[in-house]
């Protein structure tokens, strides 16, 4: 069965890279990813679908002027609709709703403090088929220097549900568990069963900007952290800080063209089953 998405949930990343080629050798290596021209022969810039085990996992975009960096898309009904309701948020057009051939109608925009953030109207392209897995995207977070203001405009635009869990503020799609356990993932309820209330609906969190740049970054689920922080090096990238939280061993990472990402390890209290 397809991976789907309701409108409100992110469904994609892509990375946009100055030097393709250089963007492959890093991240297939360390992800596991292998890697598909998208775009036809002809085309002035090439976007490459990376896969994990044949399933969509990512993309990478390229990006001749750069700079390298993630993109997070949120699935929409209707592109046109979303970018108006947006604008009258308080938000501003980056670039407007256009058609990416077959694949779907997409847009960015900039929400009140800046951060980018792009909207898909999926048609063919439905999103990422693997998620939650090592090598796969795991959640996109938002930093911010004004977490009550951005939480508001996306309240408003996506429907989401804000829930403060003190060091960061979880982000929430009504129904979106009970959407995953109707389709790819039956069993998350009894997985996820000491899991906390609302955990099988979060999609990311909003955490406040201390000394980092505001904005979207994405994490990816891997096996083993300390294994990545080795490697990371031998392929070129930096590794920039490495923690620990009650539920997973991270690493922040530099790739080798300046995208900035976190590798997580879920690694979970005793009592989760």
């Amino acid at each position: 069965m397809e991976r789907t998405y309701p409108p409100g949930v992110t469904c994609w990343i892509d990375a946009e890279q100055p030097d393709i080629e250089a963007a492959q050798r890093f991240y297939g290596p360390l992800l596991g990813w292998e890697f598909t021209l998208a775009t036809p022969p002809d085309a002035p810039l090439r976007y490459v679908v990376a896969t994990l085990d044949g399933a969509d996992a990512a993309a990478l975009a390229e990006a001749p002027s750069g700079p390298a960096r993630w993109s997070t898309y949120v699935a929409v009904s209707d592109t046109d609709a979303s970018v108006e309701r947006a604008v009258a948020l308080g938000g501003t057009v980056l670039e407007a709703p256009t058609d990416a051939g077959p694949g779907g109608r997409g847009a960015v925009v900039l929400d009140p403090e800046s951060n980018e953030i792009r909207l898909w109207q999926a048609r063919r392209r439905l999103g990422a088929q693997v998620a939650n897995l090592p090598g796969a995207w795991n959640f996109s977070n938002l930093r911010s220097r004004d977490p009550d203001r951005v939480g508001s405009f996306y309240e408003a635009l996506f429907g989401w549900r804000l829930v403060d869990q003190g060091w960061a503020t979880a982000i929430q799609v009504p129904g979106y568990g009970d959407h995953l356990e109707s389709t790819v993932d039956p069993d998350i309820r009894v997985r996820q069963a000491q899991a906390p209330e609302g955990f099988a609906d979060t999609i990311g969190a909003i955490v406040p900007a201390e000394d980092e740049e505001p904005g979207w970054y994405v994490v990816f689920t891997v096996a083993d952290r300390d294994d990545v922080v080795d490697r990371v090096p031998d392929l070129g990238g930096t590794v920039l800080l490495r923690l620990e939280t009650e539920w997973t061993r991270e690493v922040v990472v530099r790739d080798p063209q300046g995208a900035v990402f976190t590798a997580s390890q879920f690694t979970p209290p005793t009592s989760w089953d």
